[in-house]
């Protein structure tokens, strides 16, 4: 809150499935000046963690978010569907339609303000969509530099698909992993910005992920509160469009160019 962030995402799987309880704990009655966001489709397996997309298992899901938390969720995110709907097919379709109304369903009867959908691919999601089954209203994929233009694409597919607007679109792991990567001692992210001397690489780096693709807002740790802090600083950065989209065009023509 000290920096300026009043919102904090999470999922019901991080943590040893504790996150919301260790949240509530932590935050206490700092919490409802907060929003959050969280996501469910993992849950406790005979191998530590398995993912379904079963509506009554998501619906139980949501009703333990709200308890743990001691509130109801602004937004829940259906979490990585891909990852079970490869296993579904040639049904995939009505399980996603299955998945998405179960959420609906839920924020219908107030166990979150609102639900959307968190993918790492959102590639394989592009030929499911269902015009009569229930929209999401946010929806979460990664962002940054390092995404390529076949996610980067899909993304916008979904975007456009699902008329998200100002707000809903959020990306995740804007440096691919870690900050601390050697890519970025390699590149200089700054030349995606207008005025490159007044931020780090790094900072450059979470400035330009807003654009790959267009999100409103982007996921980050909260570890280390310098880092936090740092990104914060870095939201003042004026990107250079021109560059955006140059960078746009060099990976489509190298997606095209690789062999399928």
């Amino acid at each position: 809150m000290d920096l300026g962030v009043t919102a904090i995402d999470t999922s019901s799987s991080y943590l040893g499935f504790r996150s919301h309880q260790i949240l509530a704990r932590t935050a206490g009655d700092l919490l409802p000046r907060f929003t959050v966001s969280t996501k469910v489709g993992y849950f406790p397996g005979r191998d530590g963690v398995e993912h379904s997309l079963d509506p009554v298992r998501l619906h139980a899901a949501m009703e333990r978010v709200a308890e743990d938390l001691g509130r109801e969720p602004d937004l829940v995110f259906l979490h990585n569907p891909e990852h079970s709907l490869r296993e579904a097919a040639p049904h995939n379709r009505d399980v996603l339609v299955q998945a998405c109304t179960a959420l609906d369903d839920a924020a219908v009867k107030g166990l979150c303000a609102a639900w959307g959908v968190a993918s790492w691919d959102p590639s394989t999601l592009l030929n499911l969509i269902d015009t009569t089954a229930p929209r999401p209203s946010a929806l979460m994929v990664r962002a940054g530099l390092l995404v390529g233009a076949r996610t980067l694409d899909a993304a916008d597919a979904l975007i456009k698909e699902w008329d998200l607007g100002d707000g809903m679109v959020w990306g995740m792991s804007p440096f691919g992993g870690s900050a601390g990567a050697p890519v970025w001692a390699r590149i200089d992210p700054r030349v995606f910005l207008r005025d490159s001397s007044r931020l780090s690489r790094v900072q450059a780096a979470f400035r330009a992920a807003y654009h790959f693709p267009r999100v409103d807002s982007v996921a980050v740790g909260t570890d280390e509160p310098a880092h936090l802090g740092e990104l914060v600083d870095a939201l003042a950065g004026e990107v250079e469009e021109r560059t955006i989209e140059e960078y746009r065009r060099l990976l489509r023509d190298r997606s095209r160019d690789q062999p399928a």
